[in-house]
Formats: C-alpha cells, sequence, structure tokens
C-alpha cells in the first residue's frame, strides 16, 4: 500500500462525546473511513499513518439522515465508521498541547 493510498482509507477522526470516552476507558479510536474500504486496510493505515499497534477494527455503515428545507426533503450521504482498538500503553493524540 503506498503513502497516498493510506489517506484515501482513512478521511478523518470521528471526536464526539462517546468517542473520547471510548478513547479514555477502552484505548478505541474512531474513524471515518471510505466505504469501499476493509478492516485490514483499516488496520494497515493506522499502523502505519500513526505508528501503533492495533488489536482489533470493527466497522460499521452508517445511514444518512434525513434532511428537511423548506419543502424540500434530501438526505445525507451514507457513511462507514471504524473503531479501531490499539495495544494496551498505545496511543493517538489528535489535539497535542490541549
Amino acid at each position: 500500500m503506498k503513502d497516498n493510498d493510506l489517506y484515501l482509507v482513512l478521511k478523518r477522526p470521528i471526536i464526539t462525546e462517546k468517542g473520547t470516552l471510548q478513547k479514555e476507558k477502552f484505548n478505541k479510536v474512531v474513524f471515518e473511513v471510505n466505504s469501499r474500504v476493509n478492516k485490514i486496510e483499516v488496520k494497515q493505515a493506522v499502523e502505519k499513518l500513526f505508528k501503533v499497534k492495533v488489536l482489533s477494527v470493527n466497522m460499521m455503515n452508517v445511514a444518512g439522515k434525513k434532511k428537511r428545507l423548506g419543502k424540500n426533503v434530501g438526505k445525507r450521504s451514507d457513511w462507514k465508521k471504524a473503531v479501531v482498538t490499539l495495544k494496551e500503553g498505545e496511543r493517538i493524540d489528535f489535539f497535542e498541547g490541549i
């Protein structure tokens, strides 16, 4: 896997209250990923980009919400989420110095 491909696998980290609690308690980090990737590709991308050891990867498809603006009804895109469990002692810091 080339370095450019790694950035196509992981789109962005998901920073939410629930994700922050999972990070602190269970050493799990949540990412939005490309909808065509599998667990193996996500594991390789996280290990290469952040230089950490990954124990497991759980993935789920998230349905886009229906949104309405006046009488127009639309739908947000469906997307894929990956919950990455890191090895004991490993960390990924998105906001360093805070």
